[in-house]
């Protein structure tokens, strides 16, 4: 085994949510990344939707359990001393998949180590190894400062909620309803007039109808200013439930750009325009309106990109007079209207 050191820290992340084609509907986790050298050990497994064990949304005593677990104050979960590193995100099945490692002490140090795919009590590792992620050294003061502090009140926060605005409010309770079944909470109002400060403070952001008029809008961002409330506001494209759902997912994202799937998504009737800064799995879905208003939703693309700029073509016919691209990738969602 080596013995060189890995630098080793947590790091905010997001399993993005959503409606996809089909009415399916993903949940929105949001969970602490181990970062290993400086990147996220998750952006190492190019096709993986997966959370690790340190997510915001478990109780408080499983998520100290968790820790503690990790800080190795507890036996290994799983024989032959592996723990689970990233699990499902829809549930806490061994059954559907898991990246487990052995963690282990040596000497002051920590290693990870055997990385494997494990659907069962056991690790096939000829079989189901990452035989090249790891082994990974930490110095130990280092590691355990981490993972401690989160025993000291710094664990993620809590479940994310976002501020619906406008005066459509059939259009705006199908969107809270959607959003609060993928994990995010949502709440409805025609403006910002007599919320207090401490609740408007409670919101990751906030989403304008497309009828809510400048005013209005304006007047909202006064009140945020006001109550000293820095969120992002998101002037919703079209009245397509889906869309909005994405534009919610975009705005909540406050990860660094280095630690973002996709950095970049344009589209043009021809071809859309990505960029992807670890090999992951992409999926493009178009929607489009018609000129009697109706709604078509088109699945474009899913497939494995590797990092660098992309152009994917498109079906004209998909993104055809008014229309917009949805680019998911792991954690992140990018949205954008199609240019003429």
């Amino acid at each position: 085994m080596s013995a060189a050191y890995a630098t080793f820290g947590l790091a905010p992340a997001t399993r993005a949510g959503g409606l996809l084609a089909g009415g399916d509907h993903r949940l929105h986790r949001d969970f602490l990344d181990f970062v290993v050298d400086g990147r996220p050990l998750l952006f190492r497994l190019c096709d993986l939707e997966a959370v690790s064990p340190l997510a915001s949304d478990v109780p408080p005593s499983i998520f100290t359990a968790q820790v503690r677990s990790l800080l190795l104050e507890t036996g290994p979960p799983l024989p032959a001393g592996r723990f689970v590193v990233y699990g499902c995100p829809e549930c806490e099945d061994l059954a559907c998949g898991a990246v487990t490692a052995v963690i282990e002490p040596d000497g002051e140090d920590v290693v990870w180590r055997d990385f494997a795919w494990q659907t069962g009590p056991h690790a096939d590792l000829e079989l189901n190894g990452y035989h090249g992620i790891g082994p990974f050294r930490f110095r130990g003061a280092e590691y355990r400062a981490a993972l401690a502090a989160l025993l000291n009140g710094d664990a993620p926060g809590a479940r994310r909620r976002v501020l619906l605005i406008g005066a459509r409010v059939a259009l705006l309770a199908r969107l809270a309803a959607a959003l609060r079944t993928i994990g995010i909470g949502a709440d409805i109002a025609q403006d910002a007039d007599g919320v207090p400060a401490d609740e408007l403070r409670a919101y990751g952001a906030v989403v304008f109808g497309r009828s809510t008029g400048a005013g209005e809008r304006e007047n909202v961002r006064r009140a945020l200013t006001t109550a000293g409330v820095d969120v992002p506001c998101v002037d919703g494209l079209a009245p397509i439930v889906p869309l909005l759902v994405a534009q919610t997912e975009q705005a909540l994202d406050a990860s660094p750009q280095g630690r973002r799937r996709l950095t970049g998504l344009t589209a043009a009737p021809g071809a859309a325009g990505l960029e992807v800064t670890s090999a992951c799995r992409v999926r493009l879905t178009a929607y489009r309106v018609d000129r009697l208003s109706r709604t078509h939703t088109r699945d474009l693309f899913d497939g494995v990109l590797e990092p660098g700029r992309h152009r994917v073509p498109l079906d004209a016919g998909a993104v055809r007079g008014e229309a917009y691209v949805v680019a998911r990738a792991g954690g992140t969602v990018l949205v954008t209207r199609v240019g003429r």
